[in-house]
């Protein structure tokens, strides 16, 4: 007989620093990674550093107003350049250990005795920039010497799930105003989180109010599954709020068919991009060990009804209590990766079997092949 259950990747993918690390190489710093939300870094000299890979890397805003990257390292001696993780300068970022200064484009502009250095080049020896894309309100950077096509892995990406990019810039990401952000620290491997993003076998046992909402996903499967598809929410149920209550002022520009309906999209390697009809949520995952995630998760809703004081508190409420169930799930899944019952890993169900390619992903990025 023929087993309709297809296996998952063995437990040492989710415990082994081997292979954590060599993720971290092949993926994380070959990839396109969504960084920061372009307004943590909306006036020239505002910066935010991000843990990408294994790098620190610094995101600003030049003068000219284009967003940029580097790597948060002095050229002189390998100091950290900035050590908080968010702050303003007003002309340069300055070392702190022997006062070497950049400029925010990255050019190496001023150092004790700098003029007595003849050899000292200020441009080679500026800040070592990165890829910068700007899209969805986001900054997204990639480490690699040459970044894969932004085009098809991450617009791509959300083609993929909703059929067409115009489905997904209805929404006006970019001018939506973040009405709230939480970070959750994640005691678990990026792929738990990631695999359980993708299914919704889970939801009826452990997302209630969630359920309450989107009733099909008490059947298993998840909005993600069918090319286009949203998930409608309940006839009783007026908006995405943790009671079914009515939400806040619709995105006006969305098409009839996205009303009502919830859609969910995962971009590889990092990004989870939910929408529902009056506000988008935005996960940003920052894998920074085996068994460590750090989470953030952005709520996104119309400038009018931020700036009006509305209370988020109901819809803002459902995804965290989503949110906090998924992770705690994921961190009772941890400790077994390290169990000699799942050496060889576990199975799929058939409403899982999407995510035996997630898992072939993972295994061809490891070996070269992408």
């Amino acid at each position: 007989m023929t087993s309709s259950l297809l296996p998952t990747l063995p437990g040492r993918y989710y415990t082994d620093p081997l292979i954590f690390a060599a993720e971290q190489e092949a993926i994380f710093e070959r990839m396109w990674f969504c960084a920061v939300r372009g307004s943590d870094v909306a006036e020239p000299g505002r910066f935010r550093t991000v843990t990408v890979g294994r790098e620190s890397v610094l995101v600003t805003r030049g003068r000219d107003g284009a967003a940029r990257a580097f790597l948060n390292v002095c050229r002189h001696r390998g100091a950290q350049l900035c050590a908080e993780e968010s702050g303003s300068v007003k002309r340069t970022f300055r070392c702190v250990y022997h006062a070497w200064a950049y400029d925010l484009d990255g050019t190496l502009v001023a150092a004790p005795n700098l003029v007595r250095m003849p050899d000292v080049d200020r441009v080679e020896y500026g800040l070592r920039k990165v890829h910068v894309r700007e899209w969805l309100g986001y900054v997204w950077v990639c480490l690699a010497a040459e970044p894969p096509s932004f085009e098809d892995d991450v617009m791509g990406a959300c083609v993929e799930r909703l059929g067409d990019l115009a489905s997904i810039e209805r929404y006006r990401l970019p001018e939506l105003s973040l009405g709230r952000r939480i970070r959750y620290d994640v005691r678990a491997n990026w792929k738990l989180i990631i695999e359980n993003f993708m299914e919704c076998y889970h939801c009826s046992t452990i997302h209630p109010e969630l359920v309450h909402v989107l009733p099909e996903f008490a059947g298993g499967y998840a909005a993600q599954y069918y090319v286009g598809h949203g998930a409608e929410f309940g006839p009783d149920v007026a908006g995405f709020t943790v009671d079914g209550g009515a939400g806040q002022a619709a995105i006006e520009t969305l098409a009839p068919e996205q009303g009502r309906r919830y859609f969910a999209i995962t971009i590889r390697p990092q990004v989870f991009v939910n929408l529902v009809p009056d506000h988008a949520i935005l996960h940003r995952m920052y894998p920074l060990a085996a068994d460590h995630t750090v989470v953030e998760c952005d709520w996104l809703f119309r400038p009018d009804v931020v700036a009006g004081g509305a209370d988020l508190d109901p819809s803002v409420e459902l995804f965290d209590r989503v949110n906090r169930q998924d992770f705690d799930a994921c961190e009772r899944c941890q400790p077994g990766m390290s169990s000699r019952a799942y050496a060889d890993g576990g199975v799929l169900v058939p409403s899982e079997h999407h995510i035996a390619g997630f898992h072939q992903w993972v295994r061809d990025r490891l070996e070269g092949k992408k």
